[in-house]
């Protein structure tokens, strides 16, 4: 299948396999920690990259479960049929070892050319041996470091990734992080071919994740997408998301239930709690660090209220990515009509409630797409983006720009997001607007209103400003 998309992270790629070419960095070999959430598409990048390089390489992925004796034995036998230069070298050779199996890998790449070396699912290999990550800074330091060659260290779990170079830890400040994003909205667009605004729903169902969005065919609208997913149980858009929770979160767990409790619309902590908890809301001392380890993950996502006074206790969870947002609100209760043939009552499901579902899931979308659009000439000094709420969620203001967050210095501008396929913003909106826009701690009577409408904005209202969807496509090209 042809490989679309992606240019900036194999551009990134090529600059510190070139660190490398060029013996430019503070040690001959240069290492990458990639992160990313589970089938955005890691090691499809890895070997796309690995291919187009034109250098040697090797790619080892590991494999849940297996112990640590068979693991060093694979990778012994994957580097061993390589196309690396000393590959014959360590043929036969049998590790004890992850110290004698990384070892082996320095004895294998050349000293006269770049190369690069791959280890794909990391955090199952410091699952299954505690010695792994100190074997790698130990080999690191003593040989791969000082051969031409770019490490990349691949793994989905993020906390576990990020932790490999947290102050400390053996491989700590040894190499650069890199984080592998969805497909972004300008990407999905050219995939897709969809104007612009059907394109930001494709990136709501989609996620941009790659498998995914390249099952979506160049033109094909939103309805007949869903329609031919629900009629194949083995569809990508339906079983990316079950293959993904399912590698992190076992179903009868605690975490999976706050991540549907979070997916199928409760915002709040007690309404989480008591969603997830069933018979009997979840305590607050099992809850918190539920959450925590969610955000850690970067699947769920907390929000506090953007102005210039603090409110930390007021936070509003969501789901992280588009897709699994779509997946959990959607699908997952879908299946069962999906499998026995009745995945026309499934997309009557979605269809009924698309447009209030929608209306909340763009907002993220439009806030980090403004953030790619400011600062600018009007707003020299906007660098956050956010909304405001209180307690009683009225009002609820969807765009609030400001110098800085969680507590801004100054307020830029308030705003409105309104989404549908046939009204543009107008005049009840931007009354409403200028009615609530005081109710945000540093606003006053002259803080610009602005707009975000997928249909427009109507007759002449006095607005500072008002995007529409190219330009949010436009902030990701």
């Amino acid at each position: 299948m042809e490989f679309k998309g992606r240019a900036a992270d194999l551009q990134l790629l090529g600059r510190q396999l070139e660190l490398v070419r060029a013996g430019a960095g503070a040690t001959r070999g240069q290492a990458v920690i990639m992160t990313g959430r589970r089938r955005v598409g890691k090691s499809r990048l890895v070997q796309e990259f690995c291919d187009r390089s034109g250098s040697p390489y090797v790619v080892f992925q590991a494999t849940r479960g297996r112990n640590a004796v068979a693991e060093r034995a694979d990778f012994a036998g994957v580097l061993a049929q390589s196309a690396v230069p000393g590959a014959e070298l360590v043929a036969g050779l049998r590790a004890t070892d992850w110290n004698q199996a990384l070892r082996s890998l320095a004895i294998a790449l050349p000293d006269d050319v770049p190369s690069i070396a791959v280890i794909d699912e990391v955090p199952w290999l410091v699952e299954q041996d505690a010695e792994f990550e100190g074997a790698l800074q130990t080999v690191w330091d003593r040989h791969l470091s000082a051969k031409p060659v770019l490490l990349i260290l691949v793994g989905s779990d993020m906390s576990v990734m990020e932790a490999l170079q947290s102050y400390g830890r053996p491989f700590f400040g040894r190499a650069t992080k890199m984080t592998v994003q969805p497909l972004n909205l300008a990407d999905v667009r050219a995939m897709t071919r969809l104007a612009a605004a059907d394109a930001v729903d494709a990136l709501l169902i989609t996620g941009g994740f790659p498998e995914i969005v390249q099952s979506w065919r160049p033109g094909m609208s939103r309805r007949d997408f869903l329609r031919e997913a629900m009629a194949n149980p083995l569809a990508p858009l339906l079983v990316a998301g079950e293959l993904s929770l399912l590698g992190e979160f076992p179903e009868a767990s605690h975490s999976r239930a706050v991540l549907e409790a979070v997916g199928t619309g409760e915002r709040t902590f007690s309404a989480i709690a008591a969603q997830a908890g069933g018979a009997r809301a979840l305590p607050s001392g099992t809850l918190s660090p539920l959450l925590n380890t969610l955000q850690a993950k970067r699947v769920v996502a907390a929000d506090l209220p953007l102005s210039a006074k603090a409110d930390t206790k007021n936070k509003r969870y969501r789901i992280a990515d588009h897709y699994l947002r779509f997946w959990l609100a959607f699908l997952q209760r879908g299946m069962p009509l999906i499998e026995r043939g009745r995945g026309d009552l499934a997309l009557e499901r979605i269809e009924r409630s698309w447009t209030t579902w929608r209306g909340r899931a763009v907002e993220p979308v439009v806030r980090a797409s403004l953030l790619r659009l400011l600062p600018d000439g009007r707003w020299p000094e906007t660098e956050a983006v956010g909304g405001w709420w209180n307690r009683q969620n009225n009002p609820e203001i969807d765009l609030v720009g400001a110098d800085r967050e969680p507590v801004a210095g100054a307020v830029h501008f308030v705003g409105s997001v309104k989404w549908l396929e046939s009204q543009p913003f107008g005049r009840r909106e931007y009354d409403a607007l200028a009615r609530d826009v005081l109710a945000v701690p540093g606003t006053g009577p002259d803080t610009p209103l602005v707009a975000v409408s997928r249909s427009g904005v109507a007759g002449d209202l006095p607005l500072a400003a008002h995007w529409g969807p190219e330009d949010l496509v436009r902030a990701w090209e």
